[in-house]
């Protein structure tokens, strides 16, 4: 099964970053506005499975992603990630919901992507919870991804939390 293999950090510079990865000779693809949408099954409980049902739009661009419980590594943190593009999102959104899934929560964010040495570096600014930096393993390996936080300037231990954790947790201290 296709897996996803990510290290994410907050960033307090990111014009630093950027410059770094400049520096360093990473390939910038876009620069990406996303909507993530978040669904709960109507039968069991993603929180407390650790499991993940989205819709992401990315600007005409739309995908359906599963992602299953996380198994922390040694470098970071490993799931299942099954991805499927959506033609049409909207009737997508529709189906989900005839079938009992509730959305719980949006994730807006403007995302940078780069590519170096087997990673995909994204820059995220996210809508109500700040800029964080994520790495994704493309070939580098776990230990790849360490040492690419490393020389951009990343340190400590990476962010355990997802971006609909960090939304849910913070709107629940709102309330």
């Amino acid at each position: 099964m296709p897996r996803e293999v990510e290290l994410k950090y907050q960033c307090v510079e990111p014009g630093d970053v950027l410059r770094r990865l400049e520096a360093l000779g990473a390939r910038r693809i876009g620069e990406f506005q996303q909507e993530d949408v978040y669904f709960q099954h109507p039968c069991r409980d993603f929180a407390l499975s650790d499991e993940a049902l989205r819709v992401r739009f990315s600007g005409k661009v739309a995908e359906l992603t599963y992602k299953g419980p996380r198994e922390h590594v040694s470098e970071g943190k490993s799931r299942e990630e099954l991805v499927v593009p959506v033609g049409n999102p909207e009737q997508l959104l529709e189906l989900l919901r005839k079938l009992g899934f509730r959305e719980v929560a949006r994730v807006r964010k403007r995302r940078i992507v780069f590519l170096i040495s087997g990673a995909e570096v994204s820059l995220d600014h996210v809508e109500g919870l700040g800029v964080f930096v994520e790495l994704e393993d493309k070939g580098a390996g776990a230990m790849g991804l360490r040492e690419i936080a490393e020389s951009l300037g990343l340190r400590g231990p990476p962010v355990e939390e997802t971006y609909l954790e960090m939304i849910l947790r913070s709107s629940a201290r709102a309330t």
